[in-house]
């Protein structure tokens, strides 16, 4: 069994935790719908992450929609004192899995309660604002009416600590003037390293950053260059990438998902990795190499 403490630790909220997490949104069937392919399965990666000393696991009530968080009640409750449960809300799924903006202010409120329900808690540790202008990427516009309403359930003492998905520095600029923002979501990797400023930035102020697609998006040639460092390094691409990200800034957190114990221990075997300078250059290098370059 790997140890993940060599991640090191980062503050969410009033909680520190291990910068090396859990997503579960991969336990969901596929497109994130409906049940498991192995309900077992998906019981034992649960377990197992949580026995490795993962105590950030991050989920929502919309992917499956309900699956995964029934699936870590089933798993883990009555949840260890520092476990910390990290959810979405924002968006709903259409009868064909597509996923659709749910902004209303009842919307909101019931996927809060739906969360609360099917994951057995009195109280949200951290709920994310997922915001929908464009699913695809951050898009311009503004979140007060939305982030309103999640404030007052904060203030309801339904959530613990709000944070953000899917936005542009602005949006976070407007998002602190509502409430305290702990955490920001999006998508960035070796590859895609347009919110390199914005993480830095966050950095300073104690703000936790959680990239998700760790993997998305690469080019042949920069898929070509990650294997090349994971081969030297006796490591797979997937790992490097993660400890990649580990390095890049002390104010990221991981969530890799999985629903294969044995990818599940070699993600957090992660932590176990170091870099050498020489490879952490020629890895900084990738995003100039394939299509898009990071935008600053």
């Amino acid at each position: 069994m790997s140890s993940i403490e060599q991640s090191g630790t980062f503050a969410l909220g009033d909680r520190t935790v291990k910068r090396l997490g859990y997503g579960a949104m991969q336990l969901a069937g596929p497109g994130v719908f409906g049940p498991p392919k192995d309900h077992g399965a998906a019981l034992a990666v649960l377990r197992e992450a949580v026995a490795s000393g993962v105590d950030h696991i991050d989920t929502s009530d919309f992917y499956g929609p309900h699956v995964t968080n029934r699936l870590i009640r089933e798993a883990l409750h009555p949840y260890s004192d520092d476990l910390v449960i990290v959810t979405k809300i924002g968006a709903r799924r259409g009868d064909d899995a597509s996923w659709l903006p749910a902004y209303a202010p009842e919307e909101l409120t019931q996927a809060v309660h739906d969360n609360l329900r099917n994951l057995e808690r009195d109280v949200m540790d951290v709920v994310n604002l997922r915001v929908m202008f464009d699913p695809h990427g951050p898009a311009e516009g503004s979140i007060e009416p939305t982030l309103t309403v999640l404030a007052k359930l904060q203030q309801q003492g339904l959530v613990r600590h709000i944070g953000l998905s899917n936005v542009t520095p602005t949006q976070i600029a407007e998002g602190k003037r509502i409430a305290k923002i702990v955490c920001v979501q999006n998508q960035y990797n070796l590859a895609h390293r347009n919110d390199d400023a914005l993480i830095d930035d966050l950095a300073r102020d104690g703000i936790a950053y959680v990239p998700f697609f760790p993997l998305g998006g690469f080019s042949p040639l920069q898929s070509s260059t990650l294997s090349d460092v994971a081969k030297r390094l006796g490591a797979t691409p997937m790992q490097v990438a993660l400890a990649w990200l580990l390095r890049r800034a002390p104010n990221i957190l991981l969530i890799p998902g999985t629903s294969s114990l044995g990818h599940l221990r070699d993600n957090l075997a992660t932590a176990e990795i170091v870099l050498p300078d020489d490879a952490m250059k020629e890895l900084d290098g990738v995003a100039g190499v394939g299509v898009e370059s990071p935008q600053h």
